[in-house]
């Protein structure tokens, strides 16, 4: 009997906060979409999620046009790029997605988090990548490269001529 009433207590407070959080959020109203992340470690209480690597901004607010009808991406020298069904970049990227890149000008255009295509001398293909490292050497800057979803990062190193594109939208 005693479980009921703390169940039904929770559920109540519970029930109490939803309410005054949408009547709040109603009164201060903004358009932004605020990404949550819930866990919960009864060693450790609530968690923060953990920081992961994140693409650069590429693209300003100003260059991105909505409408009614449409909306105009005002990307200058962009390409349009489509996936096979590798599963390295899972659940990012998969079979029928699309993306939007962009040709960098420079090493510095490129930065660790972005995902970028770039022709693999090993296997001959262009492969898309998330860059997890720019480092330089001897030969000066290159990049370290992984699929979100493979184990380790891929077995050469990058350098600016091999990149073909930096991803910077992605349509599913």
């Amino acid at each position: 009997m005693l479980q009921k009433r703390i169940v039904i207590l929770v559920l109540l407070i519970f029930s109490l906060g939803w309410v005054a959080n949408s009547l709040i959020s109603s009164l201060f109203a903004v358009d932004l979409e605020k990404p949550y992340f819930f866990s919960f470690s009864p060693y450790s209480g609530f968690n923060k999620a953990p920081e992961r690597l994140s693409p650069a901004d590429h693209i300003s607010e100003s260059q991105v046009h909505v409408y009614n009808d449409k909306v105009v991406l005002d990307i200058p020298k962009a390409s349009w790029a489509q996936f096979t069904d590798t599963n390295s970049m899972d659940p990012f990227l998969d079979k029928g997605a699309n993306s939007i890149e962009i040709a960098p000008s420079n090493p510095e255009d490129i930065h660790v988090g972005d995902v970028v295509s770039y022709q693999s001398k090993i296997t001959n293909d262009l492969i898309i990548h998330r860059v997890i490292s720019k480092e330089v050497d001897d030969n000066g800057i290159f990049f370290l490269v992984k699929g979100d979803n493979n184990p380790a990062a891929d077995p050469q190193k990058i350098r600016f001529e091999d990149v073909r594109g930096v991803v910077v939208g992605v349509v599913y």
